[in-house]
C-alpha cells in the first residue's frame, strides 16, 4: 500500500471514486452550523478534516480509524486520532457534529442501524457522505473490498436524515437531532 500522504494515494482514491472531490465538497458544505467538538468516523488521511477546518478553523476533531497507516497522516491534522472499528463504543461525547465519509458502506445493514443509535445519543448532527445502490445501473465508484450499499432512502431514514446533494452513486445526508 502507498504512503496515505502521498498524493499517489489520493490519484488512487479518486480512480474509485470519480466524484471524490465533489462528495468532500458537498459533505463539508452540508455541516449546518459550526461545530466545536467533531467526531469524524473513518478519519482516512484526514482529508475531510482538513476541508472542515478550512470552513471551521475552531473545531476540535478527534478521527477514528481501523487502519493505523491512515492515523499516522491524520494525526497531523485531527486534534486527536484512535484506532478503533465503526463497530466499536464511541468515545464519550456528546459531539456537535458526527461525520463520515466514504466509511459506511464498510458496514451491513444491522452494523449502520446500530451507529446510527449510537450516534443519535451522542451527537447534535450526523453527516454522511458515501455511495449508494443506485440498482442495475451501478454508478461510477468502484471501492476495493466488502461494501454493502444501500439505497440513500434507507439510509436517510436510518438516521434520521434527510438527503442534501447527490451525483450518481454519491450522496450527502444531513441528520440534525438538535
Amino acid at each position: 500500500m502507498s504512503n496515505p500522504g502521498d498524493s499517489s494515494y489520493l490519484d488512487s482514491v479518486r480512480g474509485q471514486v470519480p466524484l471524490y472531490d465533489a462528495l468532500q465538497d458537498a459533505a463539508v458544505a452540508a455541516v449546518p452550523f459550526s461545530p466545536d467538538r467533531v467526531l469524524e468516523l473513518g478519519i482516512g488521511t484526514g482529508q475531510t478534516a482538513s476541508l472542515l477546518l478550512d470552513r471551521f478553523p475552531e473545531a476540535r476533531i478527534t478521527g477514528l480509524d481501523s487502519d493505523p497507516d491512515m492515523l499516522f497522516k491524520a494525526r497531523e491534522i485531527a486534534d486527536e486520532v484512535a484506532l478503533a472499528r465503526m463497530e466499536d463504543p464511541l468515545p464519550d461525547g456528546p459531539w456537535d457534529l458526527v461525520l463520515s465519509v466514504l466509511s459506511v458502506h464498510r458496514l451491513t445493514d444491522e452494523q449502520k442501524q446500530s451507529l446510527f443509535r449510537r450516534v443519535r445519543e451522542q451527537s447534535k448532527t450526523l453527516v454522511i457522505g458515501d455511495f449508494v445502490s443506485i440498482g442495475e445501473d451501478a454508478g461510477s465508484t468502484r471501492v476495493t473490498g466488502e461494501a454493502y450499499p444501500d439505497t440513500a432512502e434507507e439510509l436517510a431514514e436510518w438516521c434520521g436524515g434527510k438527503i442534501v446533494w447527490s451525483e450518481d452513486d454519491l450522496v450527502v445526508i444531513v441528520a440534525d437531532y438538535r
